[in-house]
Parts: C-alpha cells; sequence; structure tokens
C-alpha cells in the first residue's frame, strides 16, 4: 500500500509538471490532458478542477467549463471559482447571470471589477460603468492601465453616440489607435463629423505603425474587415445598433464593390427591418444612381418622402443634389424651396441666391432674401441673423443694380445703427439715382472732413522699421534752414558726383567734332588710306614676321652676345638673368610686336579722336 501510495504521488508530481510547462507554453490541450489524469487519481482535487475549467475556456468551450462548475459546486465555492463562473457566463452571453455571480462574490479582487465593467457595458448601464472604471484605475497599479483608459474611454464615446450626452474631457492622452478611435466616435456623437474624420486618420495612421510590427497584411481591407463581423460570438459583443451598422456597411460595401443585387437584397431587408430608417432607401437611390437610373432613383426618394414626411427634408436634400449633379439647378431650387421647416436658414438662403445667380435669375433671388427677411421680421425680429440677412441683401440689390429695392433695406440698416458710415454712403448713392433731393438731405448726416482726417505724423511714419522704400523730392533750403542744417551737422554725406573722364588731347577751344562717334570708315571727310608708305611694317611674309632682318634679332649671330648659360655670380649672369626669358616661358621675338600693332590699328579704325 505505501509504495503504491508512493507511485501515485511520483506520478502525480510529473503530472503537475507537465500541466506547469504546458501553461507556459501555451498548450492548453495537452495541459487538460493532464489535467483529467490528475483527476483520474483524485477526482476531488480543487486545484486540479480549477486548472480544468481554466484550460477550457483558453479553448473556448465555455459551456463545458460552466458545466464542470456547475457539477462541483460542493468544492468549486463561489469563493475560488467566481471570476470563471462569471466569466463564463459572460462569454455565453448571460448577462444577468454574470452580473450576479459577481455580486454574490465575498471578495471583490481586480479582475472581478474589470469583468463587472465590461458587463455594465453590454447592459448599456453607461453611467454605473463610467464609476466602475474610475474606481478600478484609482485603486490599481499595474501593467494594465493603458486597457483600462481605452475602456474608460470606450465608455464616454458610448454615452455621447447613444445617449447624446455631452462627453467629459478625461485628460487622457491619445497616443493609441483605441484611444483615438474611442475619441473620434465620441466627436460623431457630438455631430463633429470634421473633427472626427481628423481623429479617425490619425487613429489609422498609429494602428498601422502598431501592427506593421507584427504583420504586413492590409488591416484596412473593407472585405476582411466585414469577414470579422461574420466570426462566431461577435453579435454577442455587440449593440442592436452596432450590428444594424455592421449590416448598413455590407450593403455599402456590395455597392461599391459592384455587387448590385447583393446590395439591393441587403438594402431591401434592411428596409424591411426598419421601414421609417433613411439609410435604406438612400443605399437603393445611390445603387440606381451608379446604374444611370437617376429619375427612378427620384421617383423612389419622393415616395419614401411622401410616406415618411417626417424624414422628407433629409429625403429632399438628397433630390436636390441628384439634380444638380444632373444639371437641373433650377428643378433643384424648386425642391429645396419646398422644404418649409429650412426655408429660413441662412445656408439655404445662400445655397438658393447661389443657384439662382448661376442661372441669371435675379428675380428669384431676391424673392428668397426677401421671404427669409420676413420670416425673421416674424418671429426674431432685429436678431444678429437678422440684420445679416437684411445686409447681404441689400449688398446683393447694389451688385446687380438694384439700388431702388435696396432703399428699403439700408434704410433698416442705417435705423439701426445710425453710426455706420458705410450704410449711409450706400444709402445715398441708392436716393442719388431715385431722389436726388433726399440723397443731399441724407448727405449732411456724413461726418465733416475734418473728423474724418486721419492725424499721422509722417516723418515718424517714414523713420518707422515698417517703410521700406521712402522717396523724398528734392528741395533748394532757405537761408535760415540751410543755417540750421550746417549748425546740426551732416549725419550722413551725400556722394559726390564723378565727373567724366576727358581725352588727353582735349582743347576746350576747338569744338569737339560731331562725327566722333562714327567710325572712321563712315565719316564724311574719310578719303582712304593711302599706299605705298610703312613698307617696312607687317604686311607681308608668314605671320609672326617682320621685314627688319631677321638676323638682328638673332642672339646666336651675334659676336658680342654672351653665352646662354653664364657662370653664377658674374656680370653677364646678371644682364642674362634680367633680358633673357627662360626657355620654357620664351614666344617668339616678333609675335609679341606685331600683334600689339595689329591691336592699334583696329582701335584707330573703330574709335575716332576729337
Amino acid at each position: 500500500m505505501a509504495a503504491a501510495a508512493a507511485g501515485g504521488a511520483g506520478a502525480a508530481a510529473a503530472l503537475w509538471s507537465e500541466v506547469n510547462r504546458c501553461g507556459q507554453n501555451g498548450d492548453f490541450a495537452r495541459a487538460l490532458k493532464s489535467v483529467n489524469k490528475i483527476l483520474q487519481i483524485s477526482k476531488d482535487d480543487v486545484t486540479a478542477l480549477q486548472c480544468k475549467v481554466v484550460c477550457l475556456i483558453q479553448n473556448g468551450n465555455f459551456k463545458e467549463a460552466l458545466g464542470v462548475i456547475n457539477t462541483h459546486t460542493k468544492v468549486l465555492t463561489s469563493d475560488v471559482i467566481a471570476f470563471e463562473k462569471a466569466y463564463c457566463e459572460y462569454r455565453l452571453n448571460r448577462i444577468e447571470n454574470a452580473l450576479k455571480t459577481i455580486q454574490s462574490a465575498s471578495q471583490q479582487t481586480d479582475k472581478l471589477k474589470e469583468l463587472y465593467g465590461q458587463v455594465l457595458y453590454r447592459l448599456e448601464r453607461y453611467d454605473d460603468c463610467l464609476a466602475a472604471y474610475r474606481d478600478l484605475i484609482r485603486n490599481s497599479q499595474d501593467e494594465y492601465e493603458e486597457e483600462r483608459k481605452t475602456n474608460l474611454s470606450a465608455v464616454v464615446a458610448a454615452q455621447s453616440t447613444w445617449e447624446k450626452v455631452m462627453p467629459e474631457d478625461l485628460g487622457l492622452r491619445e497616443a493609441t489607435y483605441e484611444l483615438c478611435y474611442n475619441s473620434a466616435c465620441a466627436l460623431i456623437g457630438q455631430g463633429k463629423l470634421n473633427e472626427a474624420m481628423k481623429k479617425l486618420q490619425k487613429a489609422e495612421e498609429l494602428c498601422r505603425q502598431s501592427l506593421s510590427e507584427d504583420s504586413d497584411q492590409n488591416v484596412f481591407d473593407s472585405k476582411k474587415k466585414v469577414k470579422l463581423t461574420n466570426a462566431e460570438g461577435v453579435e454577442h459583443k455587440l449593440s442592436k445598433k452596432q450590428l444594424q451598422a455592421i449590416e448598413f456597411n455590407k450593403a455599402l460595401l456590395a455597392m461599391y464593390t459592384n455587387q448590385a443585387d447583393q446590395c439591393r437584397k441587403l438594402s431591401a431587408s434592411l428596409q424591411s427591418q426598419s421601414p421609417e430608417h433613411l439609410l435604406p432607401v438612400l443605399i437603393q437611390a445611390a445603387q440606381l444612381c451608379r446604374e444611370k437610373q437617376h429619375a427612378k432613383a427620384v421617383g423612389l426618394l419622393q415616395d419614401f418622402a411622401d410616406q415618411h414626411p417626417a424624414n422628407a427634408a433629409e429625403i429632399k436634400l438628397t433630390m436636390a443634389q441628384l439634380k444638380i449633379a444632373q444639371g437641373s439647378v433650377t428643378k433643384a431650387c424648386m425642391i429645396l424651396r419646398s422644404i418649409e421647416e429650412l426655408q429660413h436658414k441662412p445656408g439655404m438662403v445662400s445655397a438658393l441666391v447661389t443657384m439662382y445667380s448661376h442661372e441669371e435669375d435675379i428675380d428669384s433671388a431676391i424673392e428668397v432674401f426677401t421671404q427669409a427677411i420676413q420670416w425673421y421680421q416674424q418671429f426674431q425680429p432685429k436678431s444678429p441673423v437678422h440684420l445679416s440677412l437684411i445686409r447681404e441683401a441689400a449688398n446683393f440689390k447694389l451688385k446687380h443694380g438694384r439700388k431702388k429695392e435696396a432703399i428699403s433695406d439700408l434704410e433698416e440698416l442705417w435705423k439701426q445703427n445710425p453710426k455706420d458710415v458705410h450704410t449711409l454712403a450706400q444709402l445715398i448713392s441708392a436716393y442719388s439715382l431715385v431722389d436726388p433731393e433726399k440723397a443731399k438731405v441724407l448727405s449732411k448726416h456724413l461726418p465733416s472732413s475734418d473728423t474724418m482726417s486721419l492725424k499721422v505724423d509722417v516723418d515718424a511714419l517714414e523713420n518707422s522699421h515698417g517703410a521700406t522704400y521712402v522717396r523724398k523730392k528734392a528741395g533748394k533750403l532757405t537761408g535760415d534752414s540751410q543755417q540750421k542744417e550746417q549748425g546740426q551737422g551732416e549725419v550722413k554725406k551725400k556722394k559726390k558726383k564723378k565727373k567724366g573722364k576727358l581725352p588727353k588731347n582735349y582743347d576746350p577751344k576747338v569744338t569737339p567734332d560731331p562725327e566722333r562717334w562714327l567710325p572712321m570708315r563712315e565719316r564724311s571727310y574719310y578719303r582712304g588710306r593711302k599706299k605705298g608708305k610703312k613698307k617696312d611694317q607687317v604686311g607681308k611674309g608668314t605671320q609672326g614676321s617682320t621685314t627688319a632682318g631677321s638676323s638682328e634679332l638673332d642672339a646666336s649671330r651675334t659676336a658680342s652676345s654672351p653665352p646662354t648659360s653664364p657662370r653664377p655670380g658674374s656680370a653677364a649672369a646678371v644682364s642674362a638673368t634680367s633680358n633673357v626669358i627662360p626657355p620654357r616661358h620664351q614666344k617668339p621675338a616678333g609675335a609679341p610686336a606685331t600683334k600689339k600693332k595689329q591691336q592699334q590699328k583696329k582701335k584707330k579704325g573703330a574709335k575716332g579722336g576729337w
């Protein structure tokens, strides 16, 4: 008996070592086999049963794990296995049961608090969830703080999106793509779509940087993302509105990937589920437009607007956009003007006036201004929007030559602000064409020229650092001012102009030749060059040669010439080094002189003297 017990203990120790090793390696399937062998030795071993539950959870067998817990309730009490039981219930979408299990636990550990926050989030109890995560972040210090902050921002985003609660600033540094994404969701809930787009782009870039180290796949490929939403158990993690949004995205993806039949099928299914929702009919209309069936798309939208008057405004805006895309601007204006609740809005007025101006229908544009001004005159008189519309209407009429029609608007504006000189000037200009006497009367209200003159110190302005170029007129100084200037001393001396150089043979008594600027050959008194003179100069023979005997220039034929290599230190050496050029720098004897004479001749022929 003792030997058998010792053998069983040794086998159990070996099995526990195997469980530990497999657990560290993440091989929970193999660890589960070893745990089952341990339970065969000791079926009520609490640690072995707990390890079995963990292995089943890691392998995704939540129902089987919960069955083990419920089968061994005497051994696996709530204090021992509360977290594992609540987690299995949570993953099996038994959210209320998970909440009861957590609340019945005698000791609330950090991992139970984490699960409690997730359960509250699934139950859409966002206020309680926010308080739970705040308490957890405040009272815990471990490596999971970043994940908790991400969950906290997700709660705030959910409040903003689903409950339309103004999110509070949590002071979270958006250093991860999860935090940026949650912040974008919160902005979408507030309707700040442009800011949300920037956050999403930042989140996308951070996600690329984060995942590029682990995977080279394109995680933002739309088809792959849709496939992920089809995974088992995803429907239990998302709210109804999120699941509905995924179905909308599937329909849009089918449209953009040219799967027309699939797009129509999905959008029709969505419309049957939510008949009053806008997106299904908008997707159907977009698909028809891609198929060049614009008239059918407009008809579809019109039918929806007739059946659902509450959503008619948004549908009509889409119809107007389709008409503009087809080039039917006037019909688009008619559709927009049929939206009564938006007729007086500044954005609608601006759009209609711009479109009518494009069609050169000035009367209709003025009518739009008039209707909007009348609405504000009745419901919001003298409000900033009311006065702004009046001013824009007046400027528009003046721009298109309707000064007579602009008088009433200008008078209203001047009445509200009598000190507005610009409006008064516009009013006088308008009256000058209709009632000149009235214009004269109004002109008396203009400020005098003295009150309107600008008191500017010109000297200070010119000497300021902002003056980059100042041009002063030259003027003669009077006697007093000249003495004053001389007494103060000149701060900066003026540069004296240099006098032009005169030729050497200049005679002030002789009148300069009026043809001195012309070449010699073009002057009236030029008679040509006489032949026969200067025979000894260059003109014949090879280039560089002269008529003088070359023997006179040949130092080797001169008897009295010193040797080419005189002795160092002798008198001949001094004279030789002073007159003879070294061989490697020596040039032909006649060439320099000849070239110089030729240059002199060219100069004499090209430029005349005085």
